[in-house]
């Protein structure tokens, strides 16, 4: 049986109401909708089984239910995941690690589930607005960024399904000269990277390239992320790509770009994630936030799909939330704050005394 845009839907079995919640709510993260999600003894109340794809099965005490599994084996040919891993509280990073192993097996049995966007939606994101925006000029009190100086502070752009016009509406909102760093990483088929390229860079004031080794992340960047491999930065702040495929399931892997990032710049390293499927970066974000950094969020009412900044914020790490627009204005007023209480201080430091 088939959900939304032919996905299977799931059977949950559990003798712990709190645990089938939870199951369905991480099953919907993935696009799949719970059949039947009951008690054992409410299942075996069916001669015909619900139709299902998959059923998850967790139980307290395997011993306490003996007839529950040959009668699952009995009347389906669907897989069947005995033994899930009993979920803990959510917007822990125990949850987090819980729901990522359980994304993982269920992708073993039905295939990969995030949905990712298509040549087409790309396509739409180049059209010409017919009446485009003027271009918000940048504040008297920050000083324009020289191009191609390294940035001291680097923001980490995440993004999944429905990510791609997000972050172009961000950038496209964003002034020319912020003294600030950008890196892309958007789960996306790597056929469509090169279009990925094109579309984004067309409009903003930011250049939108693709990683290569030995580059520098500078003013006026936004360095896209491939996904074929990790990609770190070696002590002197250069991008390196590793050997290794990035972990998990998705690339790139936006915890791993947050935990490579964060472990160079620390404190000046920040993050925003957009749209998407999942909860990549709910891992990460917390100890970023732990160096001091700044995690923001896309709003769920203005994504095409919540999931993934929604898991973020229910780790009570974000600092602020909002639409692309919304996001770019908070990022140009914090810079702007910054740069007065820089020339505050300037003003305040003692000067020196000579005898």
């Amino acid at each position: 049986m088939s959900g939304p845009a032919g996905r299977p839907q799931v059977g949950i079995v559990s003798d712990d109401v709190l645990q089938r919640h939870r199951l369905q709510e991480a099953a919907a993260k993935f696009g799949l909708k719970a059949r039947f999600s009951g008690a054992p003894e409410r299942l075996l109340g069916y001669a015909d089984l619900p139709e299902a794809g998959l059923w998850l099965v967790t139980l307290e005490d395997e011993a306490d239910h003996p007839t529950l599994f040959d009668h699952l084996l009995e009347n389906t040919e669907a897989p069947i995941l005995f033994g899930v891993d009993q979920a803990p509280k959510p917007g822990g990073t125990d949850y987090f690690r819980w729901e990522r192993r359980l994304h993982q097996k269920l992708e073993q049995l039905l295939g990969a589930l995030e949905e990712l966007d298509s040549a087409d939606d790309l396509a739409e994101l180049a059209v010409e607005p017919a009446d485009p925006a003027p271009k918000p000029d940048l504040p008297a009190w920050i000083t324009p960024a020289l191009p191609g100086q390294p940035a001291d502070e680097v923001w980490v752009l995440g993004a999944s399904l429905g990510g791609p016009a997000a972050v172009k509406a961000f950038l496209d909102s964003l002034p020319a000269g912020l003294p600030v760093g950008f890196v892309y990483a958007q789960h996306i088929d790597a056929n469509f990277t090169d279009v990925l390229t094109r579309v984004l860079g067309r409009h903003a004031n930011y250049r939108l390239v693709r990683a290569e080794a030995g580059m520098k992340i500078c003013h006026g960047d936004v360095i896209l992320l491939p996904v074929e491999r990790e990609w770190a930065l070696d002590g002197d702040g250069a991008l390196i790509e590793k050997a290794t495929p990035w972990p998990g399931p998705y690339g790139p892997s936006i915890d791993q770009v947050l935990l490579n990032l964060g472990d160079h710049y620390g404190k000046r390293c920040h993050t925003i994630l957009f749209s998407g499927m999942g909860n990549d970066g709910a891992i990460a974000a917390p100890l970023l936030k732990a160096y001091g950094s700044r995690v923001w969020v896309q709003s769920s009412d203005s994504c095409g799909n919540s999931s993934m900044p929604d898991s973020v914020a229910e780790t009570g790490c974000t600092s602020f939330t909002g639409n692309p627009e919304q996001l770019a204005r908070e990022l140009v007023k914090t810079i702007k704050e910054s740069c007065l209480l820089a020339r505050k201080q300037v003003r305040n430091r003692p000067e020196d005394f000579r005898s």
